[in-house]
């Protein structure tokens, strides 16, 4: 075994190889980049080493600057995580010569593999299924062959990066047009291949592992189904959909695929699966690393995935056969990511002012996060893993949901609450998946409105941090924040309370002669009484209102600006609504554009002065690998346009204003 190990990637992922090499007694050396620096896997290591500025090229993307760290730190081996170089031939070829090993399969296997292109015509010869398709350069030709929908697919990359499913041909040129952009820039080669699309498919993947010796076994499937824009969102193992006979020729072929380019290490075989004909699975892809959701496999196996990486890496033989790997009881894992649901998944940003992560009783979180942590724009938006493994699918189920319900961040919004919910609804309850069901019904997994004792707690912390300390003698009755009056009963106090992704509201609030509180709500009605607990003495403790007869306990921050419960939190921000009134008429009113999330923009078709049509694509701005389009609201004139190409941007912030066209006098 290696005495010193490189990880080469950042957040959770490294965490989570740490833990394994500490676990071995192994040194673990972690890298990062100005952005990183008190990132929790930089802390969870035994030394670090900075590698650069905060963007990915100049830092985790540089093979010459983790090289020369690995030399620095005397690091015998380089283990590269997921995403960054793990898949990059070049890179594994770079550690050979540098004589650093690679803990990963033979460049050959990652470039032949890494290339979809090639990796179909190899393991269909070696009796493989694939799904039909076409690549460049007759991609425009071999889609139409193929007929809607078709799937466009970076060759070089996975992850759901670069994909796009088009169902209309007559919008082929643009989709193409995206797809090379976002393939280019995720894995600096723009090169697509096109495939027939099935509709309602189910994804299902196979675990492999395989050492220097020869030996291949499979561990099984994850099912990962539960995708949305072609993001895995909810993994598990084993599958319903599969009987003891089929997941033993699925993994056979995938043992097959992993022989036919010489595999070595952990890797996984994707297929795509017809739901009602399990039996005509096609190979989609074969990916040459430790995949996020690994965990639902080791904790089904008891094998850990990084340990025997590791291991075969340091050119040990597997310590088990085919026979010897048996299936207990269900595992499920949901990814918490970076993203507004309210606001249609954008990607989000911010520090993370109060976290709470559940542990123990059959559930894992997987984790980059701590308190402080800032989240911005540049890296992937998945922050941790929530993984629940029970006895059967359904103690699974119910231990994820309440473990997702129990996980609190506060200053970055995120998907544990819409999470929950999709692991509550029937179809996934019964075990009837595809790969469309989350994009089907994610609309009615998104809550329309702010539940309204959000509001009243927000301005309850309001009205405390407003109240003066408590002090000996004579407290000045006009200190008090209680809307006490001479002569007169006690007024109401207005606060003007905002939640990203919703309307402004107004409640009021008035103390009752008897010492408590009555609540206005927004809107029409009636007052009501509203109580509350002590405000919370740090970030993310309880807070707890009572509303209608009803207790509602919050992780709360004590301004009351973030609240959180059952995995959703909001950020609750005063509104003035002369300042946001000021504000819209400086820009334009309705006729500005602002940007959807935090971010850069990375094309700008348009200039001040062109006359656009409603609709019209203007600007594209990239997120965390995700292109957002910004369109034309009606039609009319560029009268500003505030940013360039590399610009960036802030959540909200105005990048154009169009005037509208003015109609001709009738």
């Amino acid at each position: 075994m290696f005495d010193t190990v490189l990880v080469a990637n950042r957040g959770e992922i490294a965490v989570r190889v740490i833990r394994t090499l500490r676990s071995l007694g192994v040194r673990s050396v972690a890298v990062h980049s100005d952005a990183d620096a008190d990132a929790r896997h930089v802390r969870e290591a035994d030394t670090a080493v900075r590698i650069g500025p905060a963007p990915a090229a100049e830092s985790y993307l540089s093979v010459e600057r983790i090289l020369r760290a690995a030399a620095a730190t005397g690091a015998q081996a380089v283990h590269p995580g997921y995403g960054f170089l793990a898949e990059n031939a070049a890179f594994a070829r770079a550690c050979a010569d540098a004589g650093v090993v690679f803990v990963g399969p033979p460049a050959d296997a990652i470039a032949l593999m890494g290339d979809k292109i090639r990796a179909k015509e190899t393991v269909s010869a070696a009796g493989v299924p694939v799904v039909p398709g076409g690549r460049d350069p007759e991609l425009a030709r071999a889609a139409r062959e193929l007929g809607a929908p078709v799937l466009l697919k970076p060759s070089a990359g996975g992850g759901g990066k670069g994909m796009r499913l088009v169902r209309d041909l007559g919008r082929l040129d643009d989709e193409i047009a995206a797809a090379r952009r976002e393939a280019a820039a995720s894995f600096g080669d723009d090169t697509l291949l096109v495939e027939r699309w099935i509709d309602r498919p189910r994804h299902i993947e196979i675990q492999v592992l395989a050492d220097g010796q020869g030996t291949v076994v499979h561990l099984g499937e994850r099912e990962c189904s539960l995708q949305r824009r072609h993001q895995k969102v909810v993994e598990e193992a084993p599958s319903v959909l599969l009987d003891e006979a089929t997941r033993a020729v699925m993994g056979e072929a995938a043992v097959q695929a992993a022989r036919s380019c010489g595999y070595v290490g952990a890797g996984t075989v994707e297929f795509i699966v017809p739901g009602d004909d399990p039996a005509a699975y096609c190979f989609m892809e074969m990916n040459t690393r430790l995949q996020v959701e690994h965990p639902v496999t080791e904790l089904v196996t008891g094998i850990d995935l990084v340990e025997w990486q590791l291991r075969v890496a340091a050119g040990e033989r597997l310590g088990f056969v085919q026979d010897d790997i048996a299936l207990t009881g269900h595992a499920i894992e949901a990814r918490l990511c970076a993203e507004d649901p309210a606001r249609g998944f954008l990607p989000s940003g911010g520090t993370v002012l109060a976290l709470r992560e559940p542990r123990g009783d059959g559930v894992r979180t997987d984790s980059g996060l701590s308190e402080g942590t800032e989240v911005g724009s540049l890296y992937d938006p998945m922050l941790s893993k929530v993984i629940a493994h029970g006895p059967d699918r359904a103690a699974a189920l119910r231990k994820l949901r309440a473990a997702l319900a129990g996980t609190v961040v506060l200053g970055v919004p995120a998907n544990a609450g819409f999470l929950r919910r999709l692991l509550a609804h029937p179809a996934v309850v019964r075990g009837e998946l595809d790969t469309g069901l989350v994009e089907r019904e994610a609309p009615g997994l998104v809550p329309d409105e702010v539940p309204r004792e959000v509001y009243a707690a927000a301005a309850l912390l309001r009205r405390a941090a407003l109240a003066p300390a408590p002090a000996a003698g004579w407290v000045d009755p006009f200190a008090v924040p209680d809307g006490w009056r001479l002569g007169g009963e006690r007024a109401w106090t207005a606060y003007h309370l905002r939640v990203p992704g919703h309307d402004p509201v107004t409640v009021r609030l008035r103390t009752t002669a008897g010492g408590g509180f009555e609540l206005l709500p927004a809107g029409a009605g009636s007052p009501v009484p509203v109580s509350a607990g002590p405000a919370p003495a740090s970030p993310g403790a309880p807070f707890t209102v009572r509303l209608d007869g009803i207790a509602h306990t919050f992780a709360a921050l004590p301004s009351g600006t973030w609240l959180g419960r059952d995995g959703d939190a909001w950020q609750v921000l005063d509104h003035d609504p002369v300042e946001a009134s000021l504000t819209r008429a400086a820009h334009g009113g309705a006729d500005s554009l602002t940007a959807p999330m935090p971010g850069t923009v990375t094309v700008v078709k348009v200039a001040v002065g062109d006359e656009v049509t409603a609709g019209q694509s203007l600007l594209v701005v990239e997120a965390m690998k995700m292109e957002h389009v910004i369109s034309a609201p009606h039609a009319g004139t560029v009268a500003e346009l505030d940013v360039a190409p590399g610009t960036a941007v802030a959540m909200d912030q105005v990048l154009a204003v169009i005037a509208p066209t003015e109609e001709e006098p009738s």
